[in-house]
């Protein structure tokens, strides 16, 4: 032991007392995970989303009829032990088209959701860190692309590409038209972080400007970011369901929920079955997506005052 931890306090310079141990950093992580963990509608929702999941990727391979297969001995069939979801009007099993497009339309809202989040990171934190002719650049993009009427052009589009690319093509597409609103939101974060100390001291360090964007600016915006991303896929899953209704999404021999709604309309009424099930997956896809969007956003915020138990 040295001879400064031997002096008590009164044989201390200027009777100085001892530092105090400083405590550990609250683990941001483990509080936003015991905050999901204590709401319950992110609960319900996470619970939806795997017996989805797991009825998507399970519900094909379970299921003794194929995807294309049809069964002309049982056309516009009701419930029944060979059809858990009754046919359509061509004797295609409705459960094994309604889950393999729950399962194509999982992907898509996913895959969507990614790209246009990594999209409208990069172009707001861009814009809002160099200023100047960027910034201006890359917002007149962007409010290019939200005056434009991008239901109509990815009409236009899609039917010249995603018949020959497939559903990639198509994701891709709605992708390239749904990270506008936030490219500028992170701007306005970007702005305002650009002008704090470590960024300052980073800068005078000699980091690269874009080693700065992704590792101190972007991460700080963690939060909006996978929010963002989260209420994406439920609006991803909605542009696809309603392009693939008007018959300018996925296309054959691909299924999305929207085919299997779009093919089961005419039967609302006479067949319901053939038009209730696909609507029902997609109503509870969606609204669960939602409810873990909503949980996310409020245990990120430490603002939020829509927190509840």
């Amino acid at each position: 032991m040295s001879q400064t931890e031997d002096l008590t306090e009164s044989e201390r310079p200027d009777g100085a007392e001892e530092t105090p141990s400083i405590p550990p950093m609250p683990n941001r992580a483990k509080d936003v995970l015991l905050q999901l963990l204590r709401t319950r509608r992110v609960i319900i929702g996470l619970v939806l989303i795997a017996l989805l999941a797991a009825l998507a990727f399970l519900g094909p391979v379970i299921s003794q009829w194929g995807i294309g297969e049809r069964d002309f001995t049982a056309r516009l069939e009701g419930i029944s032990p060979d059809h858990w979801f009754g046919t359509n009007h061509t004797g295609q099993d409705i459960f094994t088209q309604s889950t393999a497009g729950l399962q194509k339309s999982l992907l898509i809202g996913l895959l969507v959701a990614l790209g246009s989040t990594v999209i409208a990171a990069l172009v707001g934190s861009f814009a809002g860190y160099f200023g100047g002719i960027t910034d201006r650049v890359l917002m007149w993009v962007a409010d290019l692309a939200l005056v434009l009427p991008s239901f109509v052009i990815l009409a236009i589009l899609s039917t010249h590409f995603v018949g020959q690319g497939g559903w990639l093509i198509l994701v891709i597409l709605l992708a390239a038209f749904s990270w506008m609103v936030t490219s500028k939101m992170v701007r306005g974060l970007t702005i305002s972080l650009r002008e704090r100390e470590y960024i300052h001291a980073a800068r005078f360090m000699g980091v690269p400007p874009h080693k700065i964007i992704l590792r101190h600016i972007l991460p700080n915006m963690s939060s909006l970011l996978i929010a963002d991303a989260t209420i994406m896929v439920s609006t991803a899953i909605i542009g696809e369901t309603a392009l693939s209704y008007f018959g300018l999404g996925v296309q054959p021999p691909d299924v999305s929920l929207g085919v299997v709604i779009a093919n089961g309309a005419p039967y609302a009424t006479t067949a319901p079955w053939v038009f209730l099930f696909p609507t029902v997956l997609l109503v509870v896809l969606v609204l669960a997506v939602n409810m873990i969007g909503d949980g996310l956003r409020d245990a990120l915020d430490p603002h939020s005052k829509s927190r509840r138990s």
